[in-house]
Formats: C-alpha cells, structure tokens, sequence
C-alpha cells in the first residue's frame, strides 16, 4: 500500500506513485498521464476503504486484462455544472433534504461532499444585435425569462457548503474553468492531514473536456452520475484504453487552432476514439499554447473520446503565470507534478499507449468544417462544392443580373432573392451568410485567433469594406477577459464597425441560442423560397437547424474566417483566390490582403 508523505518544500503531504515500485507492486514510470491520474485517485480510495487495495495493483500493470471482479472506481476532486443541466441537480438535492425534514432528520446532512461550481452560461440569446448596448438588452431579457430559475440557484448558493455560482454575464462555464477555476494540483484535508492531490473534475456538459488542455483529467457525465460524485459517491470506470497521439512540427503561418482541431477532428473520427481516452505527446506540444491545445481537448466530443489530456509541462505554468494565478500555486503545480511523474518534457520516451498515432503539424492548412457534421473538414477552396455537393443549388446568378433585378424582386433561373435595405448587392439567395457568429469557449479562450480576428477587421474598415445588411453579426465570447484585451489592442472598435458587437458573454449561437435571423424579411424569404442558407460560427457543433431552424448549413471556422465570410455574404466563393470583397472605389480585396501576417 503507497502511503502518504511529505512532498518536498511544502508542508502538504501526497501520495508518491513511484513507491508502487518499492513495494513491488509495478512501475507506473511508463504509465499514460491519464492512467497515473486515476491510479493515484485509486490509491486515495483504497485508503479510505472505499476499492479493495488488490484493485491498485491491478491498475499499475496497464494495460494487462484485469482479472474476474476487479474494479476502478474515479471520484473528481471537483464538478462543473451549466444552469440547464445543473437545475435539476439542485432540484434534486432540494427534494432529498424536503424528504430529510419530513423523516424528522437534519436536512443540512444532505450537502455536497465534492466542491461543485456552477456557471450560469446557457440562458443568454442573441436578441439583439448590432448595437453598443446589445449585452445589456439581451442580460436583462435573460434575467426576465429566467427569473424562477436564477432564484432557485440564488438559493442553493446560500443554502449548500461547497456550492460556488457565477452569475449569468460572466462567461462560459469551460472557458471561466480554464481562466479562473481550475488549480491543476488541488489541496485537500483528508483525516486531518493537508494532501496535494490532482485536479480532477466530472462536469455537466460534453464539453467539459475543455479542460484538459491545462492538464486537468476531467469529462462530461449525465447528471445522476454527477450528483453521485456530489454525494461522495465514486463512479466505476471500464479499463481505459488510452489512444496515445504525437505531434511532431509546428504550425505553418497563416493556420490557426482550429485549423487544427478540424484536422484532428476528421483523423480521430476516422480512426474510431469512442469510449477511449485521448492523450497527446511529442515534442510538436512546445509549440502549441494552453489556449491552443484547450480548443483541441474542447472538441474531444465531437471527435467521439472520453477525454482528451495534454500533460502539465512548461506551457502550463506560463498559462497560469499569464491569468493571474497564485506564485504559491504554480510552484506546488511544478513541485508536484515533476514528484508524481506527471510533467512532460522535450525528448521524453513516449508512454505506453493502447495505439500511438501521429499529426505532422506542418501539414494542417486553412479549414472549415461542415455543411453538416463537424467531422467534415473541407479546405478553403472546397467550401463552396461540399455546400453544393449536399444542397445543390441552382446555378449563381451574375452579379449583373441581380443588380437588375433590385426592383422587380423575381426569380433568378428558378431561385429567388429578396433585396436587402437599399443596396443592390444585398440578396438573399443560396448559399448566402445569414450568421456570423465569433461564438463559443472553443474559439474565444484563445487570445491568438480573436486578435486575428480584431486585426482582420481593422485592415477591412481601413479598406472601405462592409458587412452585408443580410449578415447577422455577433460577438459572444466565453469570458470578460476577451473584450479587455480587444480594447486594449484598440481592435473591439473595427469589429463594432463591421457589427461584431458584443452581444454577451455565454454560448448563445454554438448552442442555437442565436435568436432572430438579421430581420423578419429576410426569415419570410428562407421560408418561402426554401432557400439553403449558411451560418458560419466559430464553434463546435454545426449538425443542421442546431444553429438557427431556418438555417440548414453551418460552417465552423476560426474568428477571422467568421469576419472573412461576413464580409463575403456567402459561401459561394473561394476566398484563396476570389475577392473577399471590394473598396469603394471597386477595386478587389483579397484574403490574403487582409490576413494577419
């Protein structure tokens, strides 16, 4: 049994993994991070008597077949929960301790065990937009909508011990985990003694995985499970097979982190990752930021994994450095996972994985996905023929003959427009942008694509480009730290010119929360005509109608690609070499001219 000790230069003790070793139970040295994470976990269980301590052993000769009757039981030092999916978990802890009081019991015995945030994140829609003051008309309409609600958690703030709220406006629960809540190495009392011991977490919602992009092994449950974990009580986990992917490269200039998750996405789909864990490795991982690797961990549902974990190393504590956390708290972090053999290093031999496969960095290039899936990556040439390829629409009418067409409002080759305000540029056809959305903790927690996004802009105001009228435009980031370096950066002012205004802080469009289409007109004309129209977000799931029900395809893509396709009004070209759009004076602009270089 691996009993606890000292760890060196703190007055906290943990539980060292390398003693398995010393007690000739197994090495764990060449362990998956993912795997001495629970193993640790396992260890603490067995102490508290909760798992026969046969169960450890068991454990550390990974991936050998378990025997007959063995067990691996997981209990998160922490749950995350959303306001929809945390309601009726509140519900429920409130109907237990009405039962306590009924019983003649003490009802304040019904209280969480594992310290549980909750964010309030789900509520906000985009019903206005284009407007400064859009954030609080659209905070004051969730609020009204969801006053009985708010109520309840206002209440069980006050009511349960080791229940923290955010309030709505805040951010989005995945990306306030990443920035504030998460501490990589927590500290617990366990009989009276002061243990280190890794951040773990369940949370109620797929995307909780999010998280793992700092080094923290957590994923989404259904909410039973999440209030057996409250209540003290362990899920039991299947053998984990581990799905080991190294990176070698980096990324080449111009491609982003969703370039990259859209690429891993597809490979990993491929591939078959259900129902295992993903873990990352290779030297290719100093290149990419905690913000980076967090976008690829977010998307682990959609690839189809348990979890996907980057191990801690030194982009971690330059993350947490970087928002503010504790000197005291990244020292422990560094202290106590180089102790526990949880800190990655160039050069290092790569663990054993149940399957290793490899992503040359190098060869990701500028992508979207959709119409459809997210799982469908297309390059940027061949957006328009996989939109046509599921939709087939009509042939594009001439620019000309739209322009004539501007009064008369008719059928084009059998496919009608509708004009737009006054410009006679502005119809409504297949094919054509009706959102755009910079949307979504996948994207906004990461300050290196929605700067890109800021600058993007900036050259297309210099430049004399518009947003068609058509367009509806928002900005919806995961947390207020976005919007203070955009303004910092003097950038939040050319996205508001282009109607990027912030419309609030929670996931809004990513999760259909995109309220209204641009304006009643152009919703009648969708109806009516059964037009294919595009949503392009900068999100994470895009299966048809989720975005907006009028809206049958949906493009995810990075933030300047969002403002890019805004700009453009439609799909129906291939920004690698058609114009983006014009200057006043009709002479063409190209991506290219106003990519970040």
């Amino acid at each position: 049994m691996v009993q606890s000790t000292k760890l060196q230069g703190t007055d906290l003790e943990f539980y060292p993994l390398h003693d398995l070793a010393r007690a000739g139970i197994e090495d764990p040295s060449g362990l998956p991070v993912t795997v001495k994470v629970l193993l640790e976990g396992l260890v603490r269980l067995a102490e508290a008597g909760v798992t026969p301590e046969s169960n450890i052993g068991v454990l550390a000769h990974w991936p050998a077949v378990p025997p007959a009757g063995a067990e691996l039981p997981f209990l998160p030092a922490r749950v995350l929960m959303q306001d929809f999916t945390g309601v009726p978990a509140v519900v429920d802890l409130a109907a237990m301790r009405s039962a306590m009081q009924r019983a003649g019991k003490d009802a304040g015995k019904v209280d969480p065990l594992v310290p549980v945030d909750l964010v309030i994140d789900h509520s906000v829609q985009v019903d206005s937009f284009g407007f400064r003051d859009s954030y609080t008309r659209n905070i004051q309409k969730e609020i009204e909508r969801n006053r009985e609600r708010y109520s309840l958690l206002r209440w069980a703030q006050q009511a349960f011990h080791n229940f923290s709220l955010v309030p709505p406006g805040m951010g989005i629960c995945h990306q306030v985990n990443l920035e504030y809540l998460a501490r990589v190495v927590q500290v617990r009392d366990i009989k009276g003694r002061r243990v280190a011991i890794p951040d773990t977490l369940m949370g109620t919602d797929s995307h909780t995985t999010m998280v793992n992009g700092l080094g923290v092994l957590g994923w989404g449950t259904g909410g039973i499970e999440a209030e057996a974990a409250i209540l003290g009580q362990p899920a039991y986990l299947a053998t984990p097979i581990v799905v080991g992917v190294r990176f070698i490269g980096a990324l080449r200039a111009g491609t982003t982190a969703t370039d990259l998750v859209l690429t891993l996405t597809e490979m990993l789909r491929k591939h078959g990752v259900v129902d295992k864990f993903v873990e990352f490795c290779g030297d290719g991982l100093s290149t990419l930021s905690v913000p980076d690797r967090a976008t690829l961990s977010n998307m682990c549902p959609e690839y189809g994994a348990t979890s996907a974990l980057f191990p801690v190393d030194q982009q971690t504590l330059r993350y947490l450095e970087v928002t503010g956390r504790d000197r005291e708290q990244i020292e422990l972090v560094e202290r106590y996972t180089k102790e526990q053999g949880l800190f990655r290093v160039d050069g290092a031999a790569a663990p054993k994985f149940t399957e290793l496969l490899e992503l040359d960095l190098s060869q990701v290039e500028s992508s979207m996905a959709g119409p459809k899936r997210p799982q469908d990556r297309v390059a940027l040439p061949d957006v328009w023929s996989s939109f046509s390829t599921v939709f087939t629409p009509g042939p594009r009418p001439e620019p000309e003959a739209i322009s004539r067409l501007t009064e008369e409002g008719g059928p084009i080759d059998g496919r009608a427009t509708v004009a737009v305000h006054a410009k006679h540029e502005a119809k409504v056809e297949d094919g054509c942008v009706v959102i755009a959305a910079i949307t979504s903790c996948t994207n906004t927690s990461n300050p290196s694509v929605m700067i890109a996004a800021g600058l993007l802009a900036k050259k297309a105001v210099e430049l004399g480009l518009t947003v068609d009228p058509y367009v509806k435009t928002s900005l919806a980031p995961g947390s207020r730290v976005v919007t203070d370096y955009l303004k910092t950066a003097n950038l939040l002012e050319p996205l508001e010119q282009l109607g990027f205004f912030l419309v609030g802080y929670g996931c809004t469009t990513c999760i259909g929360n995109s309220g209204p289409l641009a304006s009643p007109e152009i919703e009648a004309a969708v109806t009516k005509e059964n037009l294919s129209v595009v949503a392009v977000l900068s999100g994470n799931r895009n299966f048809e109608a989720r975005i907006h029900p009028l809206v049958k395809a949906s493009y995810l893509a990075s933030p300047p690609l969002v403002v890019a396709f805004a700009l453009a009004g439609t799909v129906h070209r291939d920004l690698t070499k058609d114009p983006v759009g014009q200057t006043p004076d009709g002479k063409p602009v190209m991506l290219s001219d106003l990519w970040p270089s």
